[in-house]
């Protein structure tokens, strides 16, 4: 018997990673759900196989394309899991799934998950990259992400949230230069993002004390926005490789807290410079 669980998935070209995604979830979720954005690769023989239910959106980005999922599609079930193509869900994460939804309290509407990035084959434990929680798995009709071009979250509009013991992974098997890529166009996006802060209604508030999502934006915005411009992309890359230990991720952690941690935020820098000077 499977469990009450619907998983929800985005693509676009996503043929070298949701093979290993829906072997994840294949054996015991109650429903697969793909809303691609127009892949031209073989990401939909690949989810047929697997007997997921098919969507066509076009997209804007993340939470947009979401929650279009969950206002437009028939989602069967219980229980929402919003897993990305480049994730899976490890066997013992699957046993706890089940057990958790099947003996949930009615005040519970939603589980806390525990993100393992690994970057280049290796898993990312340092640098204050592990444990990252997210708000992955609720019941239907109790919680949408927040309307942002980046950094969103997942907000609960009813219910508490508890938290599972085991992983999700995230391991994208594409190459360095597709992650560049990647980088350079969520970048622009974050620039974008900012200007339009001031303006916006935020479903998840910044808070010192609140859950781990809420203390990094209250820290976003009341520190790392206040340092210096540029200047600020090295302070907090020293801070994740030496402070948070980052080094101990070897060569590969090297990599990523520097591309990730650094080129990253002074890449934003540079693209907000550049949009004061020409205006």
């Amino acid at each position: 018997m499977k469990s009450p669980v619907s998983v929800i998935i985005l693509t676009l070209n996503e043929e070298i990673n949701i093979e290993k995604c829906l072997k994840s979830v294949a054996g015991w979720a109650g429903e697969i759900i793909i809303v691609d954005c127009h892949s031209t690769d073989r990401t939909l023989e690949i989810a047929k196989r697997y007997g997921a239910k098919i969507f066509e959106h076009d997209f804007k980005n993340q939470a947009v394309q979401f929650n279009w999922a969950l206002d437009n599609v028939p989602i069967k079930n219980d229980w929402i899991l919003r897993l990305d193509s480049d994730e899976y869900v490890l066997p013992e994460l699957a046993e706890e799934i089940q057990e958790r939804t099947g003996n949930a309290s009615a005040e519970t509407s939603g589980f806390y998950i525990k993100r393992r990035v690994y970057f280049m084959g290796r898993w990312i434990k340092h640098g204050g990259y592990y444990p990252t929680w997210f708000l992955r798995l609720w019941r239907k009709g109790n919680a949408r992400y927040e309307d942002r071009e980046v950094d969103e979250h997942v907000v609960l509009s009813s219910g508490r949230a508890d938290f599972l013991k085991n992983d999700f992974v995230d391991e994208n098997r594409k190459n360095l230069e597709w992650w560049i890529g990647r980088t350079n166009n969520y970048t622009t996006r974050e620039v974008v993002a900012r200007g339009k802060e001031a303006e916006e209604s935020l479903l998840l508030p910044g808070r010192f004390f609140g859950t781990q999502s809420e203390r990094k934006r209250w820290l976003r915005t009341n520190v790392y926005y206040r340092l210096p411009l540029f200047t600020r992309a090295f302070i907090y890359f020293f801070y994740r490789y030496f402070f948070r230990l980052g080094f101990l991720d070897g060569k590969e952690g090297l990599v990523f807290h520097f591309l990730q941690g650094c080129w990253n935020q002074f890449l934003v820098d540079a693209k907000i410079y550049e949009q004061t000077k020409n205006n």
